[in-house]
């Protein structure tokens, strides 16, 4: 039975190991080098960049590190759809894009959730700038 870790910190540490692991599993030729060099980079990132987000100075850093750790999950899903076929094991790197999509919607949710909030702030913000001493102008 496959045990996921619960935490994104968790996850985003074990996917950058497994990518570790798969990217040291394919043959590096001059096809596939530039592409496991590019997986690993943004592979990494997307759980550095959590792990930024979560120790953000501000709400704006927050935000920003959450929107680039996104980006690095969806190059990460496009680099794996491209080794897929040089994988020695094709259900490897079919995991991992599993997991890299997983992640991907986490981050979005996040993202949502961030503009649902400043949605709603803006409109009480307003609401607020509306009514002065319980009378509304």
């Amino acid at each position: 039975m496959n045990h996921l870790p619960y935490s994104l910190s968790d996850r985003t540490a074990a996917f950058s190991k497994k990518v570790l692991l798969f990217c040291g599993s394919v043959q590096a030729t001059i096809v596939t080098r530039p592409i496991i060099d590019q997986l690993i980079r943004s592979a990494n990132s997307v759980g550095a960049n959590y792990a930024e987000a979560n120790n953000a100075a501000s709400k704006t850093d927050f935000r920003n590190k959450i929107f680039i750790a996104k980006k690095e999950a969806a190059e990460s899903e496009y680099w794996l759809i491209l080794l897929e076929d040089f994988a020695p094991n094709k259900a490897d790197c079919i995991e991992l894009k599993q997991e890299c999509h997983y992640i991907l919607m986490t981050l979005q949710k996040i993202i949502n959730t961030l503009r649902d909030n400043t949605e709603n702030g803006k409109q009480k913000t307003q609401s607020e700038r509306k009514t002065v001493n319980g009378e509304r102008h």
